[in-house]
């Protein structure tokens, strides 16, 4: 799986092939990577280190890191980016900005090429969007062997899904229900969750009804998964944690919540309730897959405790 200082350096690999970033220009500090990225100082460090590694940087004394003598010998400067590339950049901006950043000019800007060059890579935004999409599954492979068992293997997949989700909080806004995109690597989950209603004893199913159990789970993640790029841009944007807002919002909220009116909010606002996107995909999951459970007349598909 792909670790946010790889992606990072990725953005980075792709300037210096691109001749944005030449031989002997400095290159991104570690103090100017936390402030564009919002990251840590010691991912930042790692991404300056996987760049030394590849070859395509060096330390000079009295300027810092730039870009090495060798980068181009090493896949640098002289070539042209790859699809690979424009892909890994694409994602890089999405993750730093969001999918508002996103545009066939920007990736090109970025790349040092002019924008109708692009589309010798991708036909528009759309192909564009479809292999970040691939990407982000072929980053987040099932495990194999799959578990046993619909339910743990319908688990599987959702919390796989979940956290590819988190890994890249725009991908949910990309994934259709309704015309799904060809994604080569997206296709093991939906085959795994297929195969999850398969031969279940005493309960055949036919490929229709296989395919309404698992395309719903499928739309629980992806339906909580669309909130997640909100809840980190705003947490970027207002530097406040959602915890932090919901302290400086609930007076207002128990001031809007008259007892008389709304009895249960008000008893609600006046609580501590845990509620988090983690909190409503482990919930929604559970009773999802409890509701099946009984569809299946499978008791052994039903938790002891929950």
């Amino acid at each position: 799986m792909t670790t946010t200082a790889e992606r990072i350096a990725d953005q980075i690999r792709a300037r210096i092939r691109s001749g944005e970033l030449a031989v002997g220009e400095p290159v991104p500090s570690t103090r100017r990577i936390v402030a564009d990225h919002g990251v840590a100082m010691a991912t930042a460090s790692r991404v300056l280190e996987a760049l030394r590694r590849d070859g395509l940087v060096e330390v000079r004394r009295g300027v810092g890191t730039v870009v090495a003598a060798g980068a181009a010998s090493a896949g640098g400067a002289a070539n042209a980016p790859t699809v690979d590339d424009v892909v890994r950049l694409a994602m890089a901006t999405a993750d730093a900005e969001g999918l508002g950043g996103l545009s066939v000019r920007r990736i090109a800007t970025d790349l040092g090429i002019p924008t109708m060059s692009l589309y010798r890579y991708v036909r528009g935004r759309e192909e564009l969007l479809t292999r970040m999409l691939d990407t982000v599954y072929a980053e987040s492979p099932l495990p194999d062997p799959l578990p046993d068992g619909w339910r743990a293997r319908a688990e599987t997949c959702a919390r796989t899904l979940w956290g590819a989700f988190q890994l890249h909080p725009w991908a949910a806004h990309v994934m259709s229900m309704t015309r799904p995109q060809v994604v080569p690597h997206g296709l093991a989950h939906t085959e795994a969750m297929l195969g999850a209603f398969d031969g279940i004893p005493g309960r055949p199913l036919d490929i229709d009804t296989r395919m309404h159990l698992a395309v719903s789970v499928f739309q629980l993640v992806r339906g909580l998964g669309v909130s997640i790029e909100p809840a980190v841009l705003a947490r970027r944007d207002d530097g406040l944690t959602d915890e932090e807002w919901m302290d400086r919002t609930l007076p207002d909220l128990k001031a809007a919540a008259d007892r008389r009116k709304f009895p249960h909010l008000a008893v609600a606002t006046a609580t501590e309730v845990d509620l988090t996107l983690d909190s409503l995909f482990e919930f929604g999951l559970a009773r999802l897959l409890d509701g099946y459970a009984a569809f299946l007349g499978d008791q052994k598909g039903l938790p002891h405790v929950r």
